[in-house]
């Protein structure tokens, strides 16, 4: 008598059905091993998250939890060793190289705590950068970089250089160009670490109104006061989800 055979189990879907999330992972492992390949260490150990369309989402840890492991796989900066992510339905843990470059480009801004701004260029130019990138005509790069400049209240000053703005006014900027490829998520690292209280306060205000407008937004923080700003914070320890809970938000 024979015995058949096992089944295999089907291969992750490259899509989902169009929906509700934006993002979803499914047991994310991050592993970092040594030349000998050997185990380094387990940065993320089956990771399982949901962020629906429109959600304001905190993600908080200590130092060595894994929350710029996640964010930077959330961002599409670094593949996960094992698991799933679904970025718009999209599974971009099996895109190539090229492919997941182009699709990071157009589905994601960043908005980091360094500003990341090129010093060379006016403000108009550096909100065009992502545009160049993506083949965008000149005419098409202006419109939209002085349009996302209007949005962040900097359109009278596209002219400038960033040597002549205020941190908080350079946070602007950043936002503006994080905006101006119409991304399904905005990813902000510590958006307000550089800033002084007064104008952190201004730059969450703006996020607010931007959450308010419908945009995703996931935010990484170590302050207990900016994750509050959201609706829900998600906190890693050890690589792991410790908690998920909903905030009040917004208030």
């Amino acid at each position: 008598m024979s015995i058949a055979a096992p089944h295999p189990l089907p291969s992750p879907p490259d899509t989902l059905p169009a929906g509700s999330d934006v993002i979803r992972i499914a047991n994310v492992r991050k592993i970092y091993y040594k030349p000998d390949g050997s185990i380094m260490a387990e940065a993320l150990r089956g990771i399982n998250v949901t962020v629906r369309r429109g959600e304001y989402v905190a993600i908080m840890g200590a130092s060595g939890s894994g929350k710029s492991t996640l964010m930077n796989i959330l961002g599409c900066l670094d593949r996960p060793t094992e698991g799933d992510y679904f970025l718009d339905g999209k599974n971009v843990a099996k895109m190539g190289d090229a492919e997941l470059s182009q699709y990071r480009g157009r589905s994601i801004g960043f908005v980091f705590q360094s500003f990341n701004l090129i010093p060379e260029l006016t403000i108009e130019g550096n909100v065009e950068v992502p545009l160049f990138y993506q083949g965008v005509p000149p005419k098409d790069r202006a419109q939209r970089a002085k349009a996302c400049l209007a949005k962040v209240q900097l359109d009278h000053r596209m002219g400038h250089r960033p040597k002549e703005l205020s941190g908080g006014q350079m946070q602007r900027v950043a936002i503006a160009r994080a905006l101006v490829t119409n991304p399904v998520l905005l990813m902000a690292d510590e958006p307000t670490g550089n800033l002084d209280t007064a104008t952190g306060e201004a730059i969450l205000d703006l996020f607010d109104e931007l959450h308010r407008a419908g945009m995703t937004v996931i935010m990484v923080t170590h302050d207990p006061k900016v994750a509050t700003r959201c609706e829900r914070i998600v906190r890693l320890s050890d690589g792991v989800v410790l908690e998920d809970t909903r905030t009040a938000g917004m208030l």
